[in-house]
């Protein structure tokens, strides 16, 4: 559980991270409601990661990529949609830009994070 809220944390500070880039287009009010973004983010990565890893490889090694970035695009969306204080100004264009950023900026949290000991290998 403390992972899955670390998840949830990193990737709220990194919502507001891509927020304040303009040429994303990615728009969040406040904190709050970048955790309530995170979370659904969270949950949905949490029920692909239930897929065994072969077939998210399968997957990933056939299209090029292009199913998890699919996939990361709609739950950018879904959960810019589900949130009131997180919008998306220029569409899908946002939604495409945002999941991108939102992969870069959380790898780069969660690295500095696992160089200073804060979270382990598994997160």
């Amino acid at each position: 559980m403390v992972p899955f809220l670390i998840s949830i944390v990193v990737t709220a500070i990194s919502l507001l991270i891509i927020s304040k880039i303009p040429p994303i287009g990615v728009e969040v009010d406040n904190p709050v409601k970048a955790l309530m973004g995170g979370a659904i983010i969270g949950a949905f990565s949490g029920l692909w990661s239930l897929f065994p890893n072969f077939f998210k490889t399968f997957t990933a090694v056939i299209s090029l990529g292009l199913i998890p970035l699919l996939g990361s695009i709609i739950v950018f969306g879904i959960s810019a949609y589900a949130v009131e204080g997180f919008r998306l100004r220029y569409g899908i264009w946002s939604a495409i830009l945002g999941a991108i950023a939102l992969a870069l900026v959380n790898s780069i949290v969660f690295f500095i994070l696992r160089s200073i000991g804060l979270v382990g290998a598994a997160v």
